[in-house]
């Protein structure tokens, strides 16, 4: 008989409450840095309070990812206990995290970093596959091995409401905002799931409910072999009618077994601005 595994996870893969205490999963949260002080992510502070200091103070939030020395002592009782780890990094073409997961999983042995090539419950999709191999039996290094491979079947994309954040963030540039708010454009901000890393793509027009819609139809349209087992509608926060509207378009188009709905850390939120809404699924 193998080793007991943990399961953990960078706060970004946005699971929720619910889905993290039902397949135990073992957060440590990003560093969220505004207006002079240290916040973790999702802990003492939340997407809301980001968008409040934006709108009332202009004040714009940086991230920063957990470091080595933080990664070793979040492990250390762990393996010291006897355990073994499988823990799932935010891509390495957003953050430092997978890097720095490394070095700490060297120093200690027993832990098995795993870049996600994702961010937010893209992550949060193979850490499901991950609980369901612990599940089966499956050693850790097999599970971490086995989700390496599995990470380019994960799609995952947004539309953005407004651009206004990116810009903020110096991500996109103030003509570049200017021009989309004029023309009504809401860009679909698609992951490259090697590493992470993101593009624009398809730049739709209009109301934001007939967007989602379109946008729905399309992503789901892409692919002729979407596994239907788990989707994900994960949402940076955003009115309750429009998560339906979201909801119902998936189920008209596809038969999936579960459909989550998770809100997005703070991580994700303060790049992306309120009213951005993603689905994530995998292929």
């Amino acid at each position: 008989m193998g080793k007991r595994i943990i399961l953990s996870a960078d706060s970004t893969c946005d699971l929720g409450d619910a889905l993290q205490q039902k397949y135990q999963v073992h957060y440590y949260p990003f560093h969220i840095l505004l207006e002079g002080k240290d916040y973790q992510d999702n802990v003492d502070i939340h997407p809301e309070d980001i968008y409040q200091a934006w709108w009332e103070r202009k004040a714009l939030p940086k991230t920063a990812a957990i470091n080595v020395a933080e990664y070793e002592a979040y492990f250390r009782q762990w393996v010291e206990d006897g355990f073994e780890v499988v823990h799932l990094n935010l891509g390495s073409g957003l953050s430092s995290a997978y890097q720095n997961c490394v070095q700490a999983a060297r120093q200690l042995g027993h832990v098995y970093p795993v870049d996600s090539g994702n961010l937010s419950t893209g992550i949060g999709l193979l850490v499901l596959r991950a609980a369901d191999m612990i599940q089966e039996g499956m050693e850790a290094a097999e599970i971490a091995k086995r989700l390496e491979s599995l990470k380019s079947r994960v799609h995952s994309s947004f539309i953005l409401d407004t651009l206004e954040f990116m810009r903020a963030g110096g991500r996109c540039s103030a003509v570049t905002a200017f021009g989309a708010n004029v023309l009504g454009l809401k860009p679909c901000i698609e992951v490259q799931n090697t590493d992470g890393s993101m593009k624009v793509g398809k730049k739709y027009r209009g109301r934001l409910d007939k967007v989602l819609v379109s946008y729905v139809k399309d992503k789901l349209a892409a692919y002729p072999d979407i596994d239907q087992s788990r989707l994900f509608i994960t949402h940076s926060g955003i009115e309750e009618r429009y998560i339906r509207l979201v909801e119902e378009t998936v189920r008209s188009q596809l038969s999936f077994k579960e459909i989550f709905i998770t809100k997005a850390s703070c991580t994700i939120s303060c790049h992306c601005g309120p009213n951005t809404l993603g689905i994530l699924f995998m292929t």
